[in-house]
């Protein structure tokens, strides 16, 4: 490495967010500029550590809960920065990973979890280095068209524009096949432009740039194209199908986990999914003038359910200025260090405060999580509106919950949304392919192929691998757009 005693000293040093009580006024992304002499001080904190457990992902198909999915070559670039050859910095960083900065931003980062360094210290800032990369490629030019250099004459199709999709298209195109990518709602990205608010990730500066150089490159996008037979298609996918020579499916995890309880139906309870795609579509088609989104603006909001996308949920509710914020989770509050059944290289599960967490104690002066609890019902007011729910406290307890005898207590709400995860995917896009499913309603390929029970068809995503990370996701759209450039051409150079 440039600095073999890097990490003897200095500390750890992670890029700051905006502060809170502002970037709440507005739906900007939350990252400050990058300091570069800074960056260079963490990159120097990158050992030589002889096995690099942040870019050697987990490849237990059940457990993958370690480092990097994408094989990024971390080390590589980390010693660059540190050296100052960002152009060859961003040539590495590019080698394995088509949109830095996609997961530069939105990635939870395991493979920071996998760091050695955290083993007895903080890890390195390995995000803040992959967004500062391609960031400054982009400001200094970098990040150009290429494209292929001859055509193969073979015909793709894909199905969904989200990470997974994105990153075949890319790779199917550089070797030369024609691709078109449909997608059924009004943009390209998929869960990039509407399950990712754009505070987050913002979809004119970041999204449609690279979209925009994909389509320079020769993919043809498709929008507002809802593919299957039936009553729910705007086009025919058996007619697609027919079409091509390779059709793969990308079409994401989109069926929400649902919260049957008594009330379920009352005005005011709302999917997750629902609250961020409807603000967002707002936000970029008016600046939220036209009104067409759910407002959080002077309610009592509640979401159940953590991870991304309620803490999501928590910061556009936040910029909605709603009147109050409470967060139910389920789980007991998380440990502030690693359990004994937690090791390392696996992820942290550890108690983290997210942007927010942060945006709600900052205006709320509270953290907004309420750990150890389930809602029993939703109250209406008797016009079949919602304006509180009931909840039990709970105790797991040799891995079932338990109510709490005499915990019961009811909450103002006039919105709460629903964040428990999602059920798997849309099946009218498959049914008319007479796709085999897997025992969680996934399309049924086995991964590292990809080949799914239909001649020609593939699948590759959240669709097939059920919901989980954009880094993983990128991971299947390459390693598809690999095994159906072999079925295309009888062998591949792709990665």
């Amino acid at each position: 490495m440039g600095r073999p005693t890097g990490f003897t000293e200095h500390g750890r040093k992670a890029a700051p967010y905006r502060d809170a009580v502002e970037r709440v006024r507005d739906f900007n992304e939350i990252y400050t500029d990058h300091d570069f002499e800074q960056l260079t001080t963490q990159a120097s904190r990158c050992m030589d550590c002889g096995v690099p457990f942040c870019q050697s992902p987990d490849l237990n198909p059940i457990s993958a809960r370690s480092g990097c999915p994408i094989h990024n070559l971390i080390p590589e670039w980390n010693d660059l920065v540190y050296s100052g050859q960002w152009r060859d910095a961003l040539d590495r960083l590019h080698e394995t990973n088509n949109f830095p900065e996609f997961t530069g931003r939105v990635c939870p980062a395991p493979c920071e979890g996998s760091c050695v360094l955290g083993i007895t210290d903080p890890a390195v800032t390995i995000k803040n280095i992959e967004m500062a990369i391609i960031d400054h490629g982009y400001a200094k030019g970098w990040v150009i068209p290429i494209t292929p250099p001859s055509r193969t004459g073979k015909k793709v199709a894909i199905i969904g524009s989200g990470p997974a999709g994105l990153a075949a298209a890319a790779q199917l195109n550089k070797v030369g096949h024609r691709v078109t990518v449909y997608e059924r709602a009004d943009r390209i990205g998929g869960l990039l432009m509407y399950g990712i608010p754009n505070m987050k990730l913002d979809k004119n500066e970041v999204v449609e740039r690279r979209v925009d150089i994909l389509r320079q490159e020769g993919i043809e996008f498709v929008i507002n194209a809802n593919m299957g037979d039936g009553e729910e298609g705007t086009r025919s996918v058996t007619e697609t199908l027919a079409g091509v020579d390779a059709l793969l499916l990308a079409t994401g995890a989109t069926v929400p986990r649902d919260l049957p309880i008594p009330g379920r139906k009352l005005d005011g309870v709302h999917f997750a999914m629902d609250f961020l795609t409807k603000n967002t579509k707002s936000l970029l088609d008016s600046n939220l003038e036209d009104g067409n989104y759910i407002s959080a603006k002077d309610k009592d909001v509640i979401v159940i359910g953590g991870g991304d996308t309620g803490t999501d949920c928590l910061g556009t509710s936040m910029r909605h200025a709603c009147k109050s914020l409470t967060n139910f989770e389920l789980f007991p509050t998380p440990p502030t260090e690693r359990a004994p059944n937690n090791p390392w290289p696996l992820w942290p599960e550890i108690f983290q405060v997210d942007y927010g967490h942060e945006e709600a104690s900052a205006i709320f002066s509270k953290d907004p999580r309420i750990y150890s609890i389930s809602t029993t019902e939703f109250v209406g007011n008797g016009n079949g509106s919602l304006n509180g729910l009931k909840t039990v406290e709970v105790a797991l307890e040799d891995g079932q919950f338990n109510n709490v005898e005499g915990s019961e207590k009811i909450w103002d709400a006039e919105l709460v949304f629903i964040s428990m995860g999602f059920m798997g995917p849309e099946h009218y896009v498959s049914e008319p392919l007479g796709l085999e499913l897997d025992e969680r309603s996934n399309y049924k390929a086995q991964k590292g192929e990809y080949q799914t029970s239909a001649p020609k068809v593939f699948a590759a995503g959240d669709c097939r691998s059920g919901q989980s990370l954009i880094v993983r996701a990128i991971n299947e759209g390459r390693e598809a757009a690999r095994e159906i450039d072999r079925f295309l051409s009888g062998a591949t150079e792709l990665p």
